[in-house]
């Protein structure tokens, strides 16, 4: 249940503490975070939009009266409408009205508000470097706003700016905010939007947002050129679509190590149990059909689905989960970190990449497997 506090009408630039002084970082898929190098406990917590940060770059006269389109969609926006607002390109592909907290933010915060929509997109489809909260239970995200306002769920990565925003905007919200956001993105039918591919080697890429961007703009000219290493690395299909017009059916290619999807299904399916001379020997972990359903598409009332997702948003919940920065009001959480707390980071990389492949029927195009060396 979420809990009847009052909203608190704190800027979202305000730092939300938390401890990390019992997170051990020396396994922390840095890929999944998009870092370079692991933090350190003490570092100082990250926000957005902080006071005296440098504004954005200025639009060109030119580029700020031109239209612009993205596949698929009858609508254009000018530069000057997409940033910074929630841009809605495709109003079919989600309940309308827009309920206000999706398209203005928490009113308590005034002028100095943030959206929902503004990084899970006008429904809920999310990127990488956040979630997508597109098709989740209601209950389940209730919960995690609640966990959010309640100091129970942050981010081992103190880098990570928008899980300190979260929290600022959930301690913001009202009760009847945070059920219209609720109600409105579990509404949404999930649509899948990554493409998992087997590879011993990826594109060049630079972290830019915690994001993975390819040297080249376009699928097509992604050159292979470097190799995989221990990691998945997610990148947008199209950069200017995904980035710049904030296209809420951009596609992503998530590039895998060879075999993980294999090893990953073994994990999921029977947490690496094995049978050695007629015996049964237990795994590393408990078997994420457990919970999650068998096809892996959550279990009523509030156990989220897993089939589809991003890996690398999966990977980040495992390894704060298992550091214990996630702990959430579930009565299972404990049972979660539990049949967690054995991976390691290759185990999560094979988990993710087996989970992110996963069919999920939807008017887009199910996820595609392929294999390149």
């Amino acid at each position: 249940m979420v809990s009847a506090q009052a909203p608190t009408a704190a800027p979202i630039w305000t730092v939300s503490p938390a401890d990390r002084s019992k997170v051990d970082y020396t396994h922390m898929p840095l890929w999944a975070y998009g870092v370079a190098e692991r933090p350190h406990a003490t570092d100082p917590q990250a926000v957005q939009r902080a006071p005296g940060a440098a504004p954005p770059a200025p639009i060109p006269p030119a580029e700020a009266t031109r239209k612009r389109r993205v596949e698929g969609s009858s609508l254009t926006f000018t530069l000057p409408e997409i940033r910074g607002n929630v841009v809605d390109w495709f109003p079919d592909d989600h309940p309308n009205p827009m309920p206000s907290i999706i398209k203005q933010g928490p009113e308590a915060l005034g002028s100095g508000t943030r959206p929902c929509g503004a990084c899970h997109l006008s429904d809920g489809s999310g990127r990488p470097e956040n979630s997508s909260p597109a098709g989740l239970p209601a209950k389940y995200i209730l919960r995690q706003l609640d966990d959010f306002r309640n100091g129970r769920r942050h981010s081992v990565e103190p880098g990570k700016g928008n899980s300190n925003t979260m929290v600022m905007l959930a301690k913001a919200m009202t009760d009847e905010e945070m059920k219209q956001a609720a109600d409105y993105f579990s509404a949404v039918k999930w649509r899948p939007h990554v493409k998992v591919i087997e590879t011993d080697m990826v594109p060049a890429t630079r972290i830019q947002g915690e994001l993975f961007i390819p040297t080249a703009n376009k699928a097509t000219e992604h050159k292979l050129t470097e190799p995989i290493g221990n990691r998945i690395i997610e990148v947008p299909t199209d950069v200017d679509a995904n980035q710049i017009l904030r296209n809420s059916r951009g596609t992503w290619v998530a590039y895998v190590p060879v075999g993980a999807i294999a090893r990953g299904k073994n994990l999921v399916t029977t947490g690496g149990s094995s049978i050695v001379n007629n015996q049964i020997v237990l795994g590393r972990a408990t078997a994420c059909t457990t919970c999650h359903g068998q096809d892996l598409r959550g279990m009523a009332p509030d156990i989220p689905p897993l089939a589809g997702r991003s890996p690398s948003y999966l990977a980040r919940e495992i390894f704060d989960i298992q550091q214990g920065m996630r702990a959430g009001s579930y009565p299972l959480m404990p049972l979660m970190k539990k049949a967690i707390e054995k991976l390691t980071a290759e185990d999560i990389i094979d988990i993710t990449a087996y989970l992110a492949s996963l069919p999920v029927d939807g008017p887009a195009p199910v996820n595609l497997t392929l294999s390149q060396r």
